[in-house]
Formats: C-alpha cells, sequence, structure tokens
C-alpha cells in the first residue's frame, strides 16, 4: 500500500536521488517506497552490472547497495564506482556482516555499512547523514569553482562611457531576480556579463549553468533544459537531469535565445510562468528556484513582428535589456584590451611586460574586429606565443586580418569605364565588407546584404572570391 502511495503522490518535488542496489527484489520494492516516502527520488537495480550502467549515466546523490550479490558482489561494486565517482557515497547492506567485511568496505571508501534486518529509523538516519555530506561536499566545489570563476571577468574590461553604462546595470541587477536579456553581435562578451550578474549576486556560491540554443535540435533542446526519464524517446537509457534541475538556486544562461522553436517557446513560457516542470516521460512536477539570463545576436522586435517569436516571451525576458556595443563602436577600449590580454598571455608564456609597437597599435584601432572582443582577444594571443621577444609588431599579428585591410580603402573611380564595371566593383566591395562583419559566414552575410544564400554563392563566385 505504501508503494502505491508512493506512485500516485502528484505534488511539486525537487528530490536527491538514490541507487538502490539489491538482488531480492522485495528489498528494491520495500526500501524504494520507504525512501520515496522520505521524499527522495529512487532509482533501483537487481544487479551490479546494471548499477554500474546507472552510475556512469545519471546523476546520484547515494548509491545503497546489497553485499552479497550474484556475478559480482557489493564490494567490488564499491570499488568500481569509487573508481568512476570517488565523491559519491555508497552505504553497504547485508545479511552476512562481519568487522572484516565492514573494514574492507569502509577501507574502499563506503560511507557507512548497515546490517539487515534494520530499523527504517536507523536507515533513515543513515542516509540523511550520507546526502547531507554529499550536499555539503557538492556546494564547497560550487564555492570553489564560483572563486575561480571570478577571475574571467577580467574580460569584461572597457573604460568607454557605454561599458560604464552597462557596468552600472549589472550592480544594479545583480542583486535582484529579473530576467535579464542581453544582445549584441557574436564575440560581444555576451557569456561574460551574465556570469558577472551571476557572480556579482547573492546566487554566487550555486551553479552558474549556460546553454547554447542553437546547437540543439527542438527534441534535443527540451531534454537538455527539462531532463528526460528512462524509456522517454529511443536512446534514453537511464534517467537524466536537465539544466533547468541543475541550476536549481544558481542561474541559467540561455544564449542564441532567439533559435528556439516554437513549440519550446511555448513550454519555455510556462516554466518561467510556474517555475517548475515535468522531465520529457515523466509525469511528477518539479519545483526549482532558476535565475534566468538569456542572449542573442538577433533583433527579438523584429522576430516578433514576423511571427518567428512570441510576444509574451518578449516581455517576460525582456526585463532587464543589456545591449552590448561591437568593439568597433567603443575603440577607446582597445589600448586597455590589448594590455590586459597581453599580459595575460604573457604570463602563460613565461614573457614578461609584453609591450605592442606604435604600428601594431594603430593596425588594431584601425581593424573592424568583425569577431568583436573574441577575435581581437585569439589575434592578442597568438601575438604573444609568436613575438621573438617582449615587443608585438606587425609581424605577429595574424595574417589573415590583412585581408580586411583594404575594406574601406576608396574605389579607384578613374580606372572603371562605364556602368556595369563600376556596379560590380561596388557589389564586390559591399560582398567583402559582409563577409568581413559576418566572420565569413556566408548566411549571415546574405542576412546582412538582404539577399538568398543562393543568390550570395552565385556573387561569389562571380566575382571570384570563393
Amino acid at each position: 500500500m505504501l508503494y502505491a502511495l508512493c506512485l500516485l503522490h502528484g505534488g511539486v518535488t525537487n528530490m536527491e536521488t538514490i541507487l538502490i542496489v539489491d538482488d531480492e527484489k522485495n528489498y528494491l520494492l520495500v526500501l524504494s517506497a520507504f525512501l520515496s516516502e522520505e521524499g527522495y527520488e529512487t532509482l533501483t537495480a537487481d544487479n551490479a552490472h546494471h548499477a554500474l550502467e546507472i552510475v556512469e549515466s545519471t546523476d546520484l546523490d547515494l548509491v545503497l547497495t546489497d553485499m552479497k550479490m550474484p556475478a559480482m558482489g557489493g564490494i567490488e561494486l564499491l570499488r568500481r564506482i569509487k573508481e568512476k565517482r570517488p565523491e559519491l557515497p555508497v552505504v553497504m547492506m547485508t545479511a552476512y556482516g562481519t568487522v572484516e567485511k565492514a573494514v574492507e568496505a569502509m577501507q574502499l571508501g563506503a560511507f557507512n555499512f548497515i546490517q539487515k534486518p534494520f530499523q527504517n529509523e536507523t536507515l533513515k538516519q543513515i542516509v540523511n547523514k550520507a546526502v547531507g555530506t554529499y550536499r555539503v561536499l557538492k556546494e564547497n566545489l560550487r564555492l570553489v569553482q564560483a572563486i575561480e570563476e571570478r577571475y574571467r571577468f577580467d574580460n569584461v574590461i572597457g573604460k568607454s562611457k557605454r561599458m560604464h553604462a552597462i557596468f552600472d546595470i549589472v550592480q544594479k541587477v545583480a542583486h535582484t531576480k529579473a530576467t535579464v536579456l542581453i544582445t549584441g553581435e557574436s564575440g560581444t562578451g555576451k557569456e561574460l556579463i551574465a556570469s558577472a550578474i551571476h557572480f556579482n549576486s547573492p546566487r554566487r556560491n550555486k551553479p552558474f549553468v549556460a546553454v547554447s540554443c542553437a546547437a540543439l535540435t527542438e527534441t534535443l533542446l527540451e531534454s537538455e533544459l527539462f531532463g528526460h526519464e528512462k524509456g522517454a524517446f529511443t536512446g534514453a537509457i537511464a534517467m537524466k537531469k536537465g539544466r533547468f534541475e541543475l541550476a536549481d538556486e544558481g542561474t541559467l544562461f540561455l544564449d542564441e535565445i532567439g533559435e528556439v522553436p516554437g513549440s519550446m517557446q511555448i513550454k519555455l513560457l510556462r516554466v518561467l510562468e510556474q517555475m517548475s516542470f515535468e522531465r520529457v516521460g515523466g509525469t511528477r512536477n518539479i519545483a526549482v528556484d532558476v535565475r534566468l539570463i538569456t542572449a542573442t545576436n538577433k533583433d527579438l522586435k523584429v522576430e516578433v513582428e514576423r511571427n518567428r517569436f512570441r510576444e509574451d516571451l518578449y516581455f517576460r525576458l525582456n526585463v532587464v535589456h543589456i545591449e552590448l556595443p561591437p568593439l568597433r563602436e567603443r575603440s577607446e577600449d582597445i589600448p586597455l584590451l590589448a594590455a590586459h590580454f597581453a599580459d595575460k598571455y604573457g604570463r602563460e608564456a613565461n614573457k614578461d611586460e609584453i609591450t605592442i609597437s606604435p604600428e601594431a597599435m594603430r593596425f588594431l584601432y584601425d581593424h573592424r574586429w568583425p569577431g568583436n572582443v573574441r577575435e581581437f582577444e585569439h589575434a592578442i594571443e597568438r601575438a604573444v606565443l609568436l613575438s621573438k621577444g617582449n615587443e608585438i609588431t606587425m609581424d605577429d599579428l595574424p595574417k589573415e586580418l590583412m585581408n580586411f585591410a583594404d575594406l574601406e580603402t576608396p574605389i579607384d573611380w578613374q580606372r572603371l569605364s562605364n556602368l556595369p564595371e563600376t556596379l560590380d566593383a561596388i557589389e564586390k566591395r559591399m560582398i567583402q565588407k559582409a563577409l568581413a562583419l559576418s566572420n565569413n559566414v556566408q548566411s549571415r552575410a546574405a542576412r546582412l546584404l538582404g539577399i538568398p544564400r543562393n543568390n550570395l554563392h552565385y556573387r561569389l563566385k562571380k566575382h571570384n572570391l570563393l
């Protein structure tokens, strides 16, 4: 009866997950029912080999395993679990307990040892202590990671008025729960701003989880965000927690939110309104406390007007809007960025006090940087590594940058004899500039030019630009 009640329980839950391993199915049934009633999510395996598959593929908080099982016993299972996930607590159960076996299990890293038959209250105390200890361990690991991640904010630097205005917004919004929409071209540092908001917030010691929405199909994105139950679809061999669940009490950063399909937009809106969801293939409602930050290089207002993005979701995401300027619009930050990256990669290469020649600095100023700060950083990193001494010169800068140097030079009109030739010259120059601004991604260049991609391909052939 207790087991049936657990299955019928439909309230909102936020559980830690325990794997129970025993070759006696009655024990699996009874323990699963008891621990479920105590508020834990339970998975079961009737042999050690199956248990190892679950350990490898599932987010677990505790393994509760029998000592004596056919094929592979509990001691060997413990040894293999510690090889794969040394931090995961394991509690051993046995009806054949001896002092020697208990000592062996503890030496191999078992959290505790309990002998059958045992009282429910005894099991409850041991399980609560093991899960609680693991919870503290994970929080400490997150704290260490958070401290390390804070150094990444060195990349979010600038003295321009626009960047100072952005820093002011970050400081004001960090201590709130408001959703933030960050817009800007690729490479402007949207994820770094999202990180800055998180690590300057009360959630700084909780997870910061980032997802690129454009990198996943609709089905995979749903599973990635909300998780899935075992057997939910082909290939779902085990339960998997989604990014919303993993970001509980922390921050979830959804990059390229403009690429989310319409059906997923509806589900995302519902989760934001209720802060609860069901895993794919599941029926249990899981509650979370997540601060959401999103980013896109698209104009979502235009996407709404063209019925490609839901207006209600746009308003829900756009509580606070931060627009990052491209590097070409804040050139006064270039010396500061150059000095920072030169120092950063100089230290990594054991080169002290890296300087930049006036000629190279002039080029850094004049270049359009279609890839923005990301491209700028990679260029300085490469120059530091290739420089012969402690000064970066023009010879050290990536040669491919020079291919864009003539894009701003005027067309030599005197060499053009007729209208078709003049129009071809203008067209070629516009295509070159669009490719430069889009980092040579033809689909983006075509959008900038307002022409179909196949049309751009034809014109690239026409002007020998392929």
